[in-house]
């Protein structure tokens, strides 16, 4: 049974996401990269390995939105992101799509996302992620709190019920922050990014306050090595964050499905997108984190694909 099948659409009670039938889940996926850098993985072969191979029952589509990306090739960007979207629909796999900009672009992601809704809002499988990673420029109050309001009064016009993940301060950190001052109504998840080797339990810290005082958290992003995506892949630290994850019931995505030249991609240069990705493929990181979904995935766990020996 796929995951969408077995949970349906998903709701927000508190600090948990539920399924349908009122029991708690907790998503587990990988991210695909920028949109207008590794177009070859929006594939729906990519998306069927994912979930047979890795087990994950949720993959987020990352539309690049600056840098030759959807505000300059509006048409080719939002395509990429609809191949996922039916990809997913026919996968039974949950889609996260990810206005993936570090700077606010209120009037287009209002337009972009009110589109979304009007032509995919009756699919359960959808999530909206409104602003990926608000910088250290941007404050909650001021400027990413409002921009959130006008977006989601956007999606509501034609979708009222699936989930929507609003980006926090300092590229996704100071959750804390949020909690302070959370947005009104429903539906409404906080996005919480980290990255094994730069971050570690001071922000995991601030993720418990967040929780503590009634916030829905979904990791949308994260990585085993830095924030830069460079230096080593630090097992240990992945680790501990994983664990944390479980324990606490917060969804969370690996970034990246790429075969760029850094840590945090998955696959060395060269993986076809379609999949049957040997261990020589794999990168370091992409190894650790197949191996942590496949693990949990055989012990039973939320998964839409099988769980065969590693």
């Amino acid at each position: 049974m796929t995951a969408v099948l077995r949970y349906g659409r998903l709701r927000v009670a508190g600090n948990h996401l539920l399924g349908g039938d009122g029991s708690v889940v907790q998503l587990r996926g990988m991210s695909l990269f920028w949109s207008q850098w590794q177009p070859q993985f929006f594939d729906a072969r990519t998306l069927g390995w994912l979930r047979d191979d890795w087990c994950i029952d949720v993959v987020r589509a990352p539309l690049g939105v600056h840098r030759d990306g959807y505000l300059a090739h509006p048409r080719r960007e939002r395509r990429k992101i609809e191949k996922v979207i039916e990809a997913a629909i026919d996968l039974g796999l949950y889609v996260i799509v990810d206005w993936h900009a570090h700077d606010p672009e209120v009037d287009g992601a209002g337009a972009f996302f009110e589109r979304l809704a009007r032509d995919y809002g009756g699919c359960p499988n959808l999530l909206y992620e409104i602003w990926n990673e608000p910088d250290g420029r941007y404050h909650w109050g001021r400027d990413i709190r409002p921009y959130h309001l006008r977006v989601i009064e956007r999606i509501r016009r034609h979708d009222a019920r699936n989930l929507i993940v609003a980006g926090t301060p300092h590229w996704c950190h100071r959750v804390d922050l949020a909690a302070r001052n959370p947005l009104p109504g429903p539906q409404v998840v906080y996005g919480l990014h980290f990255y094994a080797a730069s971050n570690r339990q001071p922000l995991r810290d601030l993720a418990t306050d967040a929780q503590a005082r009634g916030l829905a958290l979904m990791v949308t992003e994260w990585g085993t090595c830095r924030a830069d995506g460079g230096g080593l892949v630090d097992e240990a630290e992945t680790r501990r964050w994983w664990a944390y994850l479980e324990r606490h019931g917060i969804s969370h995505l690996n970034w990246a499905v790429a075969d760029k030249a850094e840590a945090a991609a998955a696959l060395h240069a060269g993986a076809p997108a379609a999949g049957g990705w040997e261990a020589g493929l794999l990168t370091r990181s992409g190894r650790l984190v197949r191996s942590l979904l496949r693990s949990h995935a055989q012990r039973g766990g939320n998964t839409a694909g099988n769980a065969a020996a590693v």
